[in-house]
């Protein structure tokens, strides 16, 4: 096994009710901020920074986070992640979380910016406990290539298992390789360029919410297709194709907002870095 590019370890615990980091260790080219208390909520935010500005050719990275009982934490990037040319190696990013009994995450990261000949393979491995919740959002977008084209990228895999309780309940697997797919047909992109996905697990997920969700989307403007599917636990998983990144993150907002309401009577904090 190569050494990791960067790598970062954070593990979050419940101390009389706010939620603090246990421990945060962090190498290479990856950090993150000091923890902001947004909306003077009980849990943190913090920002996952690469100061190299982008994913080279074989990077490897790899993300750790671990969330006693009743430990809360949301965590986005401070920017998009570019995955620039990969002539002969791609780039490679491991996260692994660990989520106890009544633990609560949002993880939100900008878009994933994948420039002409990138080749990058995300895999995400969550296990959680019974009453555990989580928010997980993830848009894929085209950079700019030299030829105008709309998919110059490589190739884009991103794989996502969720476990519960040890038994594996959700498995997602997003392959985009332009050169052995006709990216504008049926099954693939139809005609859009950019993907978005919004994963949600938790124990309070009922039909009303989904029927609220559908309408919320329904209402939003702009050129879209999208679809929400029930999961085989409380939950369900968004997926949203458009040609621009702003309208997919609008529309994940506006569901967060509706979940963030349903669920907690509150509104979620704002994230975004401009």
């Amino acid at each position: 096994m190569s050494e990791w590019t960067g790598v970062l370890d954070l593990a979050m615990e419940n101390r009389q009710g706010r939620s603090v980091a246990k421990s945060v260790y962090f190498q290479g080219a990856f950090k993150v901020m000091r923890p902001v208390y947004l909306n003077n909520y009980s849990y943190p935010c913090y920002y996952l920074l690469n100061p190299g500005g982008g994913y080279l050719d074989g990077d490897r990275y790899r993300m750790e986070i671990t969330l006693d009982e009743q430990a809360q934490l949301t965590l986005t990037t401070q920017s998009a992640t570019k995955v620039y040319k990969t002539p002969t190696r791609q780039v490679y990013q491991e996260s692994v979380f660990h989520m106890k009994k009544d633990s609560y995450l949002e993880y939100l990261p900008d878009a994933l910016i994948a420039y002409k000949d990138a080749k990058y393979y995300q895999k995400n491995i969550v296990h959680m406990e019974k009453g555990a919740t989580l928010l997980y959002s993830d848009i894929l977008t085209p950079g700019w290539s030299p030829e105008g084209e709309k998919f110059s990228y490589d190739m884009l895999r991103l794989k996502t298992e969720i476990y519960m309780e040890d038994e594996l309940v959700v498995f997602d697997h997003i392959k985009l390789h332009p050169a052995s797919q006709n990216m504008n047909g049926l099954g693939f992109m139809e005609g859009y360029t950019h993907l978005g996905s919004f994963i949600v697990v938790g124990e309070k997920m009922n039909e009303d919410l989904l029927d609220r969700l559908h309408e919320t989307i329904q209402k939003e403007a702009g050129d879209f297709a999208f679809g929400l599917s029930k999961l085989a636990v409380p939950g369900f998983t968004i997926r949203i194709m458009a040609n621009y990144t702003q309208v997919i993150e609008r529309i994940i907002s506006a569901c967060h907002h509706v979940i963030s309401d349903e669920w907690y009577q509150k509104k979620p904090s704002f994230l975004r870095k401009y």
